[in-house]
């Protein structure tokens, strides 16, 4: 199973984005793998409000559409005050919530792999798919 991150997501619905043939590639050798990909319900809120930002109300909603690619994680309250207590001790304008969300769920599914275009989640020891 791999993590998937806002910012494959958003790179896969916005053709400009640099990563967006990256994204493809790697999501190829994702179902080649025979691999699930893992987000929670904070990363589709994130990719929802963004792309319905920047590139529209359809593009967000397709987004939303495609949850059923890939298996969804609701956060819990347990799981959001974890988030909040690693945002805290990080102490990082740069994370988000959702970026500590990300990282607190990873490890509860014992993952170690995230498909994710933020070196933040290198940084907090994954490797990027």
């Amino acid at each position: 199973m791999i993590f998937l991150d806002t910012s494959a997501i958003y790179a896969a619905a916005d053709d400009a984005d640099p990563n967006h043939d990256v994204v493809f590639e790697a999501l190829r050798r994702v179902l080649e793998a025979g691999e699930e990909l893992l987000v929670h319900n904070y990363v589709l809120l994130e990719v929802s409000a963004l792309l319905l930002r920047r590139l529209g109300l359809a593009e967000a909603l397709n987004a939303l559409e495609q949850r059923n690619d890939y298996q969804v994680h609701w956060i819990t309250a347990e799981d959001h005050e974890a988030a909040v207590t690693l945002l805290a001790r990080r102490g990082q304008r740069r994370l988000s919530l959702v970026d500590c969300a990300s990282f607190i769920v990873v490890r509860r599914y014992g993952l170690t792999q995230a498909l994710a275009f933020d070196a933040d989640f290198e940084a907090e020891g994954f490797t990027q798919y």
